[in-house]
Protein backbone atom coordinates (compact mmCIF):
# COMPACT_ATOMS: atom_id res chain seq x y z
CA UNK A 1 0.00 0.00 0.00
CA UNK A 2 1.30 3.35 -1.24
CA UNK A 3 2.04 6.13 1.85
CA UNK A 4 2.78 9.81 1.86
CA UNK A 5 3.43 10.46 5.33
CA UNK A 6 3.76 13.81 7.12
CA UNK A 7 7.28 14.19 6.82
CA UNK A 8 7.44 14.00 3.05
CA UNK A 9 4.49 16.36 2.86
CA UNK A 10 6.62 18.91 5.15
CA UNK A 11 10.14 18.51 3.15
CA UNK A 12 8.28 18.57 0.12
CA UNK A 13 6.31 21.82 1.03
CA UNK A 14 9.51 23.32 2.51
CA UNK A 15 11.48 22.67 -0.61
CA UNK A 16 8.89 24.07 -2.94
CA UNK A 17 8.58 27.27 -0.88
CA UNK A 18 12.73 28.13 -0.02
CA UNK A 19 13.22 27.00 -4.27
CA UNK A 20 10.13 29.26 -5.73
CA UNK A 21 11.72 31.60 -4.05
CA UNK A 22 15.46 31.32 -4.98
CA UNK A 23 13.96 31.24 -8.32
CA UNK A 24 12.52 34.50 -8.50
CA UNK A 25 15.38 36.08 -6.94
CA UNK A 26 17.55 34.60 -9.29
CA UNK A 27 15.43 35.41 -12.16
CA UNK A 28 15.95 39.16 -10.61
CA UNK A 29 19.98 38.67 -10.00
CA UNK A 30 20.37 37.21 -13.41
CA UNK A 31 18.45 39.47 -15.88
CA UNK A 32 21.16 42.47 -16.34
CA UNK A 33 23.02 40.33 -17.80
CA UNK A 34 20.78 37.20 -19.53
CA UNK A 35 17.88 39.59 -20.52
CA UNK A 36 15.07 37.63 -21.29
CA UNK A 37 16.63 34.38 -20.89
CA UNK A 38 17.46 34.97 -17.18
CA UNK A 39 13.70 33.27 -16.49
CA UNK A 40 14.31 30.17 -18.43
CA UNK A 41 18.49 29.91 -16.73
CA UNK A 42 16.50 30.33 -13.67
CA UNK A 43 13.77 27.80 -14.16
CA UNK A 44 16.18 25.27 -15.01
CA UNK A 45 18.71 25.85 -12.35
CA UNK A 46 15.76 25.68 -9.50
CA UNK A 47 14.27 22.57 -11.09
CA UNK A 48 17.60 21.16 -10.84
CA UNK A 49 17.77 21.85 -7.36
CA UNK A 50 14.33 20.25 -6.77
CA UNK A 51 15.65 17.15 -8.25
CA UNK A 52 19.13 16.77 -6.50
CA UNK A 53 16.96 17.15 -3.38
CA UNK A 54 14.57 14.25 -4.69
CA UNK A 55 17.25 12.42 -5.34
CA UNK A 56 19.25 13.09 -2.21
CA UNK A 57 16.70 11.86 -0.09
CA UNK A 58 15.88 8.61 -2.22
CA UNK A 59 19.70 7.72 -2.03
CA UNK A 60 19.90 8.18 1.76
CA UNK A 61 16.36 6.70 2.54
CA UNK A 62 18.12 3.29 0.58
CA UNK A 63 21.37 3.77 2.55
CA UNK A 64 23.31 4.33 -0.65
CA UNK A 65 26.07 7.36 -0.54
CA UNK A 66 25.06 10.52 -1.09
CA UNK A 67 28.32 12.39 -1.29
CA UNK A 68 28.01 13.32 -5.42
CA UNK A 69 24.88 14.35 -5.01
CA UNK A 70 25.72 16.60 -2.61
CA UNK A 71 28.50 18.31 -4.39
CA UNK A 72 26.75 18.96 -7.53
CA UNK A 73 23.83 20.43 -5.14
CA UNK A 74 26.24 22.56 -3.93
CA UNK A 75 27.83 23.44 -6.84
CA UNK A 76 24.67 24.25 -8.73
CA UNK A 77 23.18 26.19 -5.68
CA UNK A 78 25.98 28.27 -5.88
CA UNK A 79 24.95 29.89 -8.80
CA UNK A 80 21.56 30.58 -7.44
CA UNK A 81 23.62 32.14 -4.49
CA UNK A 82 25.21 34.45 -6.21
CA UNK A 83 21.88 35.87 -8.32
CA UNK A 84 20.29 35.70 -5.25
CA UNK A 85 22.89 37.99 -3.35
CA UNK A 86 22.43 40.43 -6.12
CA UNK A 87 18.84 40.72 -6.90
CA UNK A 88 18.45 41.29 -2.77
CA UNK A 89 21.12 43.11 -2.00
CA UNK A 90 20.60 45.41 -4.96
CA UNK A 91 17.36 45.53 -4.07
CA UNK A 92 17.38 46.63 -0.37
CA UNK A 93 20.72 48.73 -0.76
CA UNK A 94 19.80 50.51 -3.98
CA UNK A 95 18.55 54.16 -2.42
CA UNK A 96 21.31 53.86 0.47
CA UNK A 97 23.77 53.57 -2.04
CA UNK A 98 22.16 56.22 -3.93
CA UNK A 99 21.72 58.47 -0.76
CA UNK A 100 25.53 57.66 -0.04
CA UNK A 101 26.64 58.77 -3.22
CA UNK A 102 24.72 62.07 -3.15
CA UNK A 103 25.97 63.01 0.16
CA UNK A 104 29.44 62.53 -0.44
CA UNK A 105 28.94 64.33 -3.86
CA UNK A 106 27.48 67.65 -2.24
CA UNK A 107 30.82 66.93 0.54
CA UNK A 108 33.02 67.15 -2.78
CA UNK A 109 31.99 70.68 -3.64
CA UNK A 110 31.71 71.90 -0.64
CA UNK A 111 35.31 70.76 0.16
CA UNK A 112 36.88 71.62 -3.57
CA UNK A 113 35.51 75.54 -2.52
CA UNK A 114 37.23 75.39 0.13
CA UNK A 115 40.08 73.96 -0.95
CA UNK A 116 39.83 76.87 -3.77
CA UNK A 117 38.83 79.96 -1.31
CA UNK A 118 42.04 79.17 0.63
CA UNK A 119 44.07 79.55 -2.35
CA UNK A 120 43.36 83.35 -3.06
CA UNK A 121 45.44 85.89 -1.46
CA UNK A 122 43.55 87.98 1.46
CA UNK A 123 43.97 91.14 3.20
CA UNK A 124 43.70 89.83 6.46
CA UNK A 125 45.00 86.78 8.44
CA UNK A 126 44.02 83.51 8.22
CA UNK A 127 41.75 83.48 11.19
CA UNK A 128 40.04 86.22 10.51
CA UNK A 129 39.43 85.36 6.77
CA UNK A 130 38.50 82.17 7.41
CA UNK A 131 35.52 83.62 10.04
CA UNK A 132 34.15 86.25 7.35
CA UNK A 133 34.30 83.78 4.48
CA UNK A 134 32.36 81.72 7.28
CA UNK A 135 29.82 84.02 7.59
CA UNK A 136 29.73 84.87 4.06
CA UNK A 137 28.54 81.15 3.22
CA UNK A 138 26.25 81.44 6.03
CA UNK A 139 24.26 84.67 4.66
CA UNK A 140 24.52 83.61 1.20
CA UNK A 141 22.48 80.17 2.27
CA UNK A 142 20.01 82.31 4.17
CA UNK A 143 19.30 84.61 0.99
CA UNK A 144 18.27 81.32 -0.76
CA UNK A 145 16.48 79.27 2.34
CA UNK A 146 13.30 78.39 0.32
CA UNK A 147 11.44 79.07 3.86
CA UNK A 148 12.63 82.40 4.39
CA UNK A 149 14.58 83.80 1.37
CA UNK A 150 15.77 87.18 1.10
CA UNK A 151 17.57 89.27 3.94
CA UNK A 152 15.54 88.92 6.82
CA UNK A 153 16.31 89.15 10.28
CA UNK A 154 19.11 86.50 10.21
CA UNK A 155 20.50 87.59 7.10
CA UNK A 156 20.92 91.34 8.87
CA UNK A 157 22.50 89.78 11.88
CA UNK A 158 25.26 88.11 9.52
CA UNK A 159 25.95 90.81 7.32
CA UNK A 160 26.80 92.76 10.96
CA UNK A 161 28.86 90.71 12.34
CA UNK A 162 30.77 90.71 8.39
CA UNK A 163 30.47 94.24 9.18
CA UNK A 164 32.65 94.23 12.55
CA UNK A 165 35.28 91.61 11.72
CA UNK A 166 36.12 93.70 8.44
CA UNK A 167 35.08 97.04 9.54
CA UNK A 168 33.36 98.33 6.45
CA UNK A 169 30.22 98.82 5.51
CA UNK A 170 28.47 96.12 3.71
CA UNK A 171 25.46 97.66 0.81
CA UNK A 172 22.41 95.83 1.35
CA UNK A 173 21.43 95.11 -2.56
CA UNK A 174 17.95 94.42 -3.91
CA UNK A 175 16.38 91.05 -5.35
CA UNK A 176 15.91 91.22 -9.02
CA UNK A 177 12.45 89.29 -9.43
CA UNK A 178 12.35 86.21 -7.33
CA UNK A 179 16.28 85.30 -8.13
CA UNK A 180 17.01 85.17 -4.56
CA UNK A 181 20.26 82.88 -5.56
CA UNK A 182 21.06 85.89 -8.04
CA UNK A 183 21.03 88.28 -5.00
CA UNK A 184 23.47 85.98 -2.96
CA UNK A 185 25.78 85.82 -5.17
CA UNK A 186 26.15 89.45 -5.89
CA UNK A 187 26.16 90.04 -1.85
CA UNK A 188 28.96 87.28 -2.03
CA UNK A 189 30.70 89.30 -4.46
CA UNK A 190 30.75 92.46 -2.95
CA UNK A 191 32.12 90.97 0.41
CA UNK A 192 34.85 89.40 -1.70
CA UNK A 193 35.89 92.27 -3.22
CA UNK A 194 36.17 93.53 0.30
CA UNK A 195 38.66 90.74 1.57
CA UNK A 196 40.37 89.98 -2.00
CA UNK A 197 42.03 91.58 -4.79
CA UNK A 198 40.72 89.07 -6.98
CA UNK A 199 41.70 88.66 -10.86
CA UNK A 200 38.92 88.47 -13.08
CA UNK A 201 39.10 84.51 -14.09
CA UNK A 202 39.58 84.40 -10.12
CA UNK A 203 36.72 85.97 -9.33
CA UNK A 204 34.69 83.98 -12.14
CA UNK A 205 35.51 80.94 -10.76
CA UNK A 206 34.84 81.66 -6.63
CA UNK A 207 31.57 83.05 -8.19
CA UNK A 208 30.92 79.77 -10.25
CA UNK A 209 31.98 77.81 -7.09
CA UNK A 210 29.35 79.75 -4.96
CA UNK A 211 26.70 79.00 -7.63
CA UNK A 212 27.39 75.21 -7.69
CA UNK A 213 27.87 74.72 -4.33
CA UNK A 214 24.18 76.50 -3.18
CA UNK A 215 22.89 74.71 -6.14
CA UNK A 216 23.72 71.59 -5.54
CA UNK A 217 23.11 71.41 -1.96
CA UNK A 218 19.73 72.79 -2.58
CA UNK A 219 19.07 69.92 -5.19
CA UNK A 220 20.78 67.01 -3.46
CA UNK A 221 18.87 67.89 -0.11
CA UNK A 222 15.56 68.11 -1.62
CA UNK A 223 16.40 65.22 -3.67
CA UNK A 224 16.91 62.99 -0.44
CA UNK A 225 12.82 63.91 0.85
CA UNK A 226 11.94 62.23 -1.95
CA UNK A 227 10.22 58.74 -1.60
CA UNK A 228 12.50 55.89 -2.56
CA UNK A 229 11.16 55.08 -5.33
CA UNK A 230 11.62 58.46 -7.22
CA UNK A 231 15.05 58.56 -5.61
CA UNK A 232 16.03 55.38 -7.72
CA UNK A 233 14.57 56.48 -10.70
CA UNK A 234 16.54 60.21 -10.56
CA UNK A 235 19.41 59.72 -8.27
CA UNK A 236 21.84 58.35 -11.42
CA UNK A 237 20.79 61.33 -13.87
CA UNK A 238 21.42 63.64 -11.00
CA UNK A 239 24.73 62.20 -9.85
CA UNK A 240 26.01 62.33 -13.62
CA UNK A 241 24.98 65.97 -13.74
CA UNK A 242 26.26 66.83 -10.37
CA UNK A 243 29.76 64.80 -10.98
CA UNK A 244 30.44 66.66 -14.15
CA UNK A 245 29.87 70.01 -13.10
CA UNK A 246 32.29 69.52 -10.45
CA UNK A 247 35.12 67.91 -12.27
CA UNK A 248 34.78 70.97 -14.88
CA UNK A 249 34.98 73.61 -11.90
CA UNK A 250 38.01 71.31 -10.78
CA UNK A 251 39.67 71.40 -13.84
CA UNK A 252 39.46 75.18 -14.17
CA UNK A 253 40.48 75.54 -10.40
CA UNK A 254 43.70 74.06 -11.49
CA UNK A 255 44.01 76.15 -14.84
CA UNK A 256 43.47 79.59 -13.22
CA UNK A 257 45.67 78.91 -9.71
CA UNK A 258 48.35 76.90 -11.59
CA UNK A 259 50.69 74.56 -9.32
CA UNK A 260 48.87 76.27 -5.45
CA UNK A 261 45.49 73.62 -7.41
CA UNK A 262 45.93 69.79 -7.27
CA UNK A 263 42.71 68.21 -8.29
CA UNK A 264 41.20 64.61 -9.02
CA UNK A 265 38.71 63.95 -10.98
CA UNK A 266 36.11 62.09 -9.17
CA UNK A 267 33.59 59.06 -10.68
CA UNK A 268 31.03 57.09 -9.90
CA UNK A 269 30.39 53.39 -10.04
CA UNK A 270 26.74 54.10 -9.39
CA UNK A 271 25.69 53.12 -12.65
CA UNK A 272 27.14 49.07 -12.54
CA UNK A 273 23.74 48.93 -9.35
CA UNK A 274 22.53 45.74 -9.81
CA UNK A 275 25.48 43.78 -11.62
CA UNK A 276 26.83 41.02 -9.51
CA UNK A 277 30.27 42.01 -9.21
CA UNK A 278 28.83 45.58 -7.84
CA UNK A 279 26.73 43.96 -4.87
CA UNK A 280 29.71 42.05 -3.57
CA UNK A 281 32.45 44.50 -3.51
CA UNK A 282 29.55 47.20 -1.89
CA UNK A 283 29.10 44.76 0.91
CA UNK A 284 32.61 43.53 1.49
CA UNK A 285 33.63 47.35 1.74
CA UNK A 286 31.46 48.25 3.33
CA UNK A 287 30.72 45.36 5.81
CA UNK A 288 28.21 45.19 8.65
CA UNK A 289 25.31 43.81 10.31
CA UNK A 290 22.92 44.28 6.99
CA UNK A 291 25.24 43.18 4.16
CA UNK A 292 25.85 39.71 7.20
CA UNK A 293 21.66 39.48 7.30
CA UNK A 294 21.35 39.69 3.50
CA UNK A 295 24.06 37.04 3.49
CA UNK A 296 23.00 34.43 5.76
CA UNK A 297 19.74 35.00 4.38
CA UNK A 298 20.46 33.73 0.81
CA UNK A 299 22.89 30.70 2.46
CA UNK A 300 19.50 29.47 4.32
CA UNK A 301 17.72 30.19 1.44
CA UNK A 302 19.59 28.02 -1.17
CA UNK A 303 21.51 25.52 1.53
CA UNK A 304 19.42 24.72 4.31
CA UNK A 305 17.07 22.70 3.45
CA UNK A 306 19.58 20.12 1.91
CA UNK A 307 20.52 19.92 5.86
CA UNK A 308 17.29 19.45 7.30
CA UNK A 309 16.73 16.44 4.32
CA UNK A 310 20.22 14.92 5.09
CA UNK A 311 19.13 14.99 8.77
CA UNK A 312 15.14 13.70 8.73
CA UNK A 313 16.16 10.98 6.55
CA UNK A 314 17.38 7.81 7.87
CA UNK A 315 18.29 4.59 5.89
CA UNK A 316 15.48 2.02 5.83
CA UNK A 317 16.94 -1.30 4.96
CA UNK A 318 13.33 -2.94 4.26
CA UNK A 319 12.78 -0.72 1.40
CA UNK A 320 13.14 -1.66 -2.27
CA UNK A 321 11.45 1.49 -3.37
CA UNK A 322 11.41 5.13 -3.23
CA UNK A 323 8.93 8.36 -3.07
CA UNK A 324 10.33 11.39 -3.67
CA UNK A 325 11.78 12.76 -0.32
CA UNK A 326 11.15 9.72 1.73
CA UNK A 327 10.96 5.35 1.34
CA UNK A 328 8.20 3.51 3.35
CA UNK A 329 7.45 -0.04 2.93
CA UNK A 330 6.39 0.11 -0.54
CA UNK A 331 7.20 2.21 -3.18
CA UNK A 332 5.13 6.04 -2.71
CA UNK A 333 5.30 8.37 -5.53
CA UNK A 334 4.18 12.13 -5.27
Amino acid sequence: MNKITATDLFLAILAILLISVSFYQTWLGLEQIFGHASSIIALVLSLLLLFLLWRVRQEKFTGRSTAKLKWIYVFVALFCFIANFNALYTRFMRTDIYTTELRDINQKFNDLESDVTAKFNYKYDPEKTRAIITKTKQLMQQITDPGNPGIGTRAQSLIRDIEKLTGEKVDIYNVVGNDYIDLANRMGTQIDGMIADLAPEEQKLKTDLNNAVLKWNKNIQSLLLLPKKEIDEIAQGEIDKSLAEYNKLGNTAVSVLGDKMKFEAATTKTQDIGKIGYAFSHAIQNFGMYQFVVLLGCLLLDFVILFIIDLTTTPNENSKGGSVFRKSKSQTII
